[in-house]
């Protein structure tokens, strides 16, 4: 039996903007824990053998295969497996064809998303397809229509969809808690190259893909799509139109996609959200703020804060849900918002295996995938070709 990594800590009912909406089973996701689920880990790079620890954890989710071009990579993947007992495969199409694989996690350089799933679900594996889903709108709309008309269960690797804090957020900006959304501000600044070291030259190209546009969606696609899909989520709708700019200003080492970006999407009601990526400032790092005219919410990684409109209140009353609780605020400080989650990539995980046990659709699933995917590749045209992208009304179709 594998040991559960986290505690539940009690009761929820704790100062700030606490919650008791998910009881213990819904954080963890405790349907279907005694169904055994062997997955195979298809790109063993930084991302795909980072998460084979979070499976070692998860009751009954075994890692049963690795496949990774590179024999280095493959077996540092292997060696993360409890036990160091998967098979390890140069060919991927040799790990489909093991019978004692029962799903896939895809975690191969963006541009090779696609194809590699549309092989998964053609040799009867369920798929977790990490972000951004498909590169391309042919390549998006090809990997819908393979997984529609199969009977497999397909999770995007968005995994803040997962986060039982990102879920209890968004129940509450579409109960009202900011108001009329006006706009979000969302930025994901780092300082450093994004390179990773090449032991031997013609290496360059398969270890550093994210810097080459034939693989990649940059910055964009790596990591402003968590960000559209929390926005698409919030809203329900996808952007009417976007523009941007981006360029390689700092890291000139020749690399091509963009060192910093900036993007505006246009949504219904006159929303706008803007999204930054830095490579030379990481101030304030990951953050998503909602702006409404009664409110705004602040999230990070792990933490949210809710900032009411308004000067120093003070009174007695009902807060969300808790009867007689002193609500209070100085203005421009935040109240912290409380709710019992854990590791969103582990969470999300679990709920992949839990989809699969109890053959239900995931939060994180085709349709908000292909959506985001969408958007990342109108950002990548807005900026690129240098001109407004409107959304294309036959994107509508997939969903």
């Amino acid at each position: 039996m594998k040991r559960r990594d986290f505690v539940i800590k009690g009761s929820l009912a704790t100062a700030g903007l606490a919650t008791s909406t998910y009881a213990a089973a819904n954080i963890i996701g405790m349907g279907g824990a005694n169904s055994k689920v062997n997955i195979g880990v298809i790109g063993t790079g930084s991302r795909g053998r980072g998460l084979i620890p979070n499976i070692n954890s998860i009751e009954n989710f075994n890692v049963v295969a690795c496949a990774d071009i590179l024999p280095f990579r493959l077996d540092e993947g292997l060696s993360k497996v409890e036990g160091q007992k998967a098979k390890g495969y140069s060919d991927y199409r040799k790990l489909l064809d093991d019978k004692n694989v029962d799903a896939v996690l895809i975690s191969t350089p963006f541009s090779t998303h696609a194809s590699i799933a549309m092989d998964a679900i053609d040799a009867g594996k369920h798929v977790y397809c990490e972000k951004t889903m498909a590169k391309g709108y042919e390549g998006i709309k090809s990997l819908v229509d393979k997984v529609n008309n199969s009977n497999k269960i397909f999770q995007t690797g968005h995994q803040y969809h997962s986060s039982r804090l990102y879920t209890h957020v968004v129940d509450l900006i579409k109960n009202g808690k900011v108001g009329k959304i006006q706009a979000f501000e969302c930025q994901w600044n780092r300082n450093g190259n994004w390179r990773r070291s090449v032991p031997s030259p013609e290496l360059e190209r398969i270890i550093n893909w994210r810097m080459y546009r034939e693989y990649s969606g940059g910055l964009v696609a790596e990591l402003c799509s968590h960000q559209l899909d929390f926005a698409n989520w919030v809203l329900d709708a996808t952007p009417n139109k976007v523009a941007g700019f981006g360029s390689v200003d700092y890291w000139k080492d020749g690399r091509e996609t963009y060192d910093n970006i900036h993007l505006i999407y246009d949504y219904p009601d006159g929303v706008k959200a803007k999204f930054t990526c830095l490579t030379a400032n990481s101030k304030d790092d990951y953050q998503i703020k909602v702006l409404g005219d009664k409110g705004t919410i602040i999230l990070g990684y792990a933490k949210a804060w809710f900032y009411p409109e308004g000067k120093f209140n003070k009174k007695i009353g009902d807060l969300d849900g808790v009867s007689g609780a002193t609500v209070s605020w100085d203005e421009g400080k935040g109240i912290p918002i409380k709710v019992e989650h854990i590791e969103p990539s582990k969470q999300a995980l679990i709920d992949f295996k839990n989809s699969i046990v109890n053959n239900d659709s995931p939060v994180s699933n085709l349709a908000t995938g292909a959506k985001a995917a969408i958007c990342v590749q109108m950002g990548l045209d807005a900026m690129y070709d240098q001109k407004i992208v409107e959304w294309d009304p036959s994107f509508n179709k997939l969903f």
